[in-house]
């Protein structure tokens, strides 16, 4: 959130709190400093549509605003009331209060470890009663996100704004753009996913965050696809990934290479020193999967996701080479 959009929200749900009346947009506009210079310096229509988004931008936030049709001669009043915007008494056990701790050093990215950290002095001001810790355990949690890509994914998210970006398929040669309204990000198996509607596609779709290219732009206008009560991430990376199997594929992998295939194997059997066989599940997407291990996995069959790897490693091949 830009620090103009932030200050312009705080301002608005200050007067809203801190009334004992309705207020009109005409007096709100006079109160706000952001929304007098929209007004001086665009048009009533543009102080109506930021008010507008603003107002709504403060729901979503959890505020509750409440609308009086008739409360000034027939002009519509706005007022937050204080006694349904208050929260409860934050009450929280010790073993509460150590979860809360745990999740807080689960982040190391800068930006989220300071508001991770700072939730927590607010909750110790409160009385919370967290302790503080002797040394570290000796497996200690933690959530990497070292993907440019995220914190704009994680914002557009947030805000509900359609994104653009390149984008790599696995085993593809070069990547192609994607214009998406951004729905959710979960981290699984190591790597960070994101779930939204793709307007090109009108589909749902999944994409991993290590293979965006380049930037990822906001776009203006609003999400033109349904979003669901409860995105399931993995869900719609077991429908795309390979994850959602109808059967099995024999695969030979080099000894000590591709661990995360390995962890998916439902047998594996030694055939020299250097390879093993394994069996693991086949399902849709599988074939991009092996093709990005090179030459650290062989396929043996079905026949068909054989065909398909060869055909991604001779794409790459075949690009690289100039043809």
């Amino acid at each position: 959130m830009a620090i103009g959009k932030a200050e312009r929200l705080m301002n608005l749900a200050l007067c809203l709190m801190n009334t004992r009346r309705p207020l009109s947009k005409k007096e709100l506009r006079e109160s706000i400093e952001a929304y007098r210079e929209a007004w001086q310096q665009g048009s009533e229509d543009a102080f109506n549509r930021m008010f507008e988004r603003d107002k709504d931008d403060l729901r979503e936030l959890g505020l509750v605003i409440d609308v009086d049709e008739n409360a000034l001669d027939g002009e519509i009043g706005y007022l937050a009331r204080r006694d349904r915007n208050r929260l409860p008494e934050i009450a929280l056990d010790a073993e509460e209060a150590a979860a809360l701790t745990l999740a807080a050093r689960v982040w190391q990215q800068a930006k989220m470890s300071g508001a991770a950290s700072g939730a927590l002095q607010k909750l110790r001001a409160a009385g919370v009663p967290f302790t503080e810790e002797q040394g570290h355990t000796a497996l200690e949690p933690r959530i990497p996100a070292r993907e440019a890509a995220f914190e704009p994914l994680l914002t557009a998210a947030r805000e509900r704004r359609p994104v653009t970006f390149d984008y790599r398929k696995a085993g593809a040669a070069t990547p192609e753009l994607r214009s998406v309204e951004p729905w959710a990000l979960e981290c699984w198996r190591g790597h960070w996913y994101l779930a939204g509607w793709d307007r090109d596609r009108a589909d749902a779709r999944v994409f991993r965050l290590s293979r965006i290219t380049g930037k990822v732009r906001s776009r203006a206008g609003t999400f033109t696809g349904t979003v669901p009560e409860h995105v399931d991430v993995r869900a719609y990376v077991a429908r795309f990934a390979g994850e959602g199997a109808t059967g099995t594929a024999t695969v030979r992998l080099r000894r000590g290479a591709a661990f995360p295939l390995s962890t998916r194997a439902l047998s594996s059997t030694a055939v020299d020193e250097q390879w093993d066989e394994l069996e693991i599940p086949y399902g849709n997407g599988l074939g991009a999967d092996l093709a990005e291990f090179g030459p650290d996995v062989i396929v043996i069959g079905p026949d068909d996701l054989r065909a398909d790897v060869i055909d991604r490693l001779r794409a790459v091949a075949g690009v690289s080479q100039g043809e």
